[in-house]
């Protein structure tokens, strides 16, 4: 690449970060909604503009897809990433995601429905209501939704062109993709439509509570039930 080239890349890569800026801080503050208050939004953002400058660097207008989607995308993973290292969730949290997990898993292994929460609650031991605050703590907690189990938001550019000198990595991820949708074609009525308003639509958990006509603790519970009862199906697939 010549220096007129490379002068006219970096130009065109300063000036995409200058215009998307403000695409990291919406991102970051719309993390931090479903965030522990111990993570600083500066943070979020600070990683978020590394994520964008790499976007700005990689971007293949050709493949598609704009560049506010790819960036937002490389912005968001760059943000998970950075909570990832940081792990500010407690120890507790962990614990009782795991154990809510298995004990969803040993209740429908045993009848083979849905396990409801009174079903789980007596798996584990505990009252209905210390079952719920169990839920309440792990969604409080959580600092990574479904996208822990590799969903993507859709397969653009640079990370498309890598699976298709891939093949079979590539194909091993339609068939979790499709696993994935499946499973969560599966869920109760209620989860599913708390998770699709969630993740597809963006709403927050009052938005949804005001949807459902229910309270906003109770969409938290439903919503960490969800994505409990998602990890023990999908547990064949993650392990």
């Amino acid at each position: 690449m010549n220096k007129v080239a490379a002068y006219s890349q970096t130009v065109s890569t300063n000036d995409l970060v200058v215009q998307h800026a403000d695409l990291v801080k919406r991102i970051a503050h719309h993390l931090m909604a479903r965030l522990p208050a111990s993570v600083i939004v500066d943070d979020l953002i600070q990683a978020g503009m590394i994520g964008l400058i790499e976007a700005a660097r990689n971007f293949d207008g050709s493949k598609g897809a704009s560049f506010e989607t790819y960036a937002g995308i490389r912005i968001r993973g760059s943000m998970l990433d950075e909570i990832r290292r940081g792990d500010w969730v407690p120890r507790s949290v962990h614990k009782n995601s795991r154990a809510i997990s298995e004990a969803i898993a040993a209740v429908e292994k045993a009848t083979g429905r849905d396990a409801k929460d009174k079903d789980v609650a007596a798996q584990l031991g505990v009252s209905l209501d210390d079952y719920h605050s169990m839920l309440a703590d792990v969604n409080c907690g959580k600092i990574l939704g479904i996208e822990d189990l590799g969903v993507s938001e859709d397969v653009l550019s640079s990370e498309g062109s890598r699976a298709q000198n891939r093949p079979f990595e590539g194909f091993a991820e339609q068939r979790f993709q499709g696993a994935l949708a499946d499973c969560i074609r599966g869920l109760p009525e209620r989860e599913a439509l708390v998770l699709s308003l969630y993740y597809d639509e963006e709403l927050n958990l009052k938005e949804i509570g005001e949807v459902l006509s229910v309270s906003e603790s109770r969409v938290s519970q439903i919503h960490s039930q969800a994505l409990a009862r998602v990890r023990t199906r999908m547990r064949d697939w993650t392990q």
